[in-house]
């Protein structure tokens, strides 16, 4: 005799996506606020002597990085190696928090706003590609600003600048309304290796929580942002400082700038070798580390707060 069938049942239907909420794509920019500041403390003295060597050439004043250091100490002060700072102060910490508000945004598009769909390296990649060239937007007036306040030698009445305003005065007479965006395409050529940046960051992120402390745990999760963060740090400087030195020296030429960006690369390569693309390299690849990894840290911290997740 014929035996009813059992009845059929359904798969359970798929849990629905992790759905980004508006938290989640406000929690980078304010993250970025706290990342900003950090790096101004750690990293400013650096970027100093790193600007300082850049412009200065191989036929500069200095005879390196540890002799801009000592000079500028003894000539202007320490104070000196934080000039210009009162344009980052601001700048950096909304930089950052465009930048890393941006990244945060471009991960959820690449994500299709399924939060819980890990992204591929490339696609950590092309989300940093993203947020450098959004960044670059803020940076340029941020970047000439500070710049030429850190090439002032001299103080009082001699200063061709008396401060941030009197900067964005100047570039708006010599430029235009648009001057403080003066060399915005080498900014955004410069912040193109946020590829590499925020690609290798994910990289070395996946590797170092592979591996286990002696007592088989885990590494964990602040010390893994830290040296990811400083790891990638070092990896951007390293190729992308050709272009950052020929950016300074491009955005702080006189006015009107009489070389454009292009044939500055030439203009250093004739005059100066090699060796002229990578003046200040030392500063900038030591400073690298522990400022991107103190912000790198900072940020991630801040943005588990503020989601209220903790990874170990």
């Amino acid at each position: 005799m014929a035996t009813a069938q059992e009845p059929l049942h359904p798969p359970p239907p798929l849990p629905p996506p992790a759905m980004a909420t508006a938290r989640d794509r406000l929690a980078g920019f304010a993250a970025g606020i706290a990342s900003g500041a950090t790096k101004l403390l750690v990293g400013h003295p650096f970027d100093t002597v790193k600007v300082r060597c850049q412009i200065e050439g191989g036929h500069g004043r200095f005879r390196g990085p540890i002799d801009c250091i000592v000079r500028t100490i003894r000539q202007e002060g320490p104070r000196a190696l934080y000039k210009g700072a009162s344009a980052p102060l601001i700048g950096w910490s909304v930089m950052d928090a465009v930048q890393l508000g941006s990244l945060s945004n471009y991960r959820l598009l690449l994500q299709r706003h399924d939060k819980a769909r890990r992204l591929t390296h490339l696609e950590h990649a092309l989300a940093g590609l993203g947020a450098g060239w959004t960044v670059a937007l803020v940076a340029s007036p941020v970047e000439i600003t500070k710049m030429r306040l850190q090439m002032q030698y001299v103080s009082g009445a001699d200063r061709q600048y008396r401060g941030p305003l009197d900067v964005a005065r100047h570039l708006t007479r010599a430029y235009g309304p648009l001057g403080l965006w003066h060399g915005l395409h080498a900014t955004m050529a410069q912040r193109s290796f946020f590829f590499f940046l925020w690609g290798s960051y994910d990289v070395y992120s996946e590797w170092l929580r592979s591996l286990r402390l002696p007592d088989s745990r885990r590494i964990p999760e602040h010390l893994v942002n830290f040296l990811a963060g400083g790891m990638a740090a070092n990896t951007f400087w390293t190729l992308c400082y050709p272009v950052d030195v020929v950016k300074n020296r491009y955005m702080n030429q006189p006015d009107p700038s009489p070389i454009s960006f292009v044939r500055m690369f030439a203009h250093v390569r004739r005059t100066e070798g090699l060796r002229g693309f990578f003046r200040g390299f030392v500063p900038s690849f030591i400073r690298s580390f522990p400022t991107n990894a103190s912000a790198i840290l900072v940020w991630e911290s801040t943005m588990r707060l503020i989601k209220g997740e903790e990874r170990h």
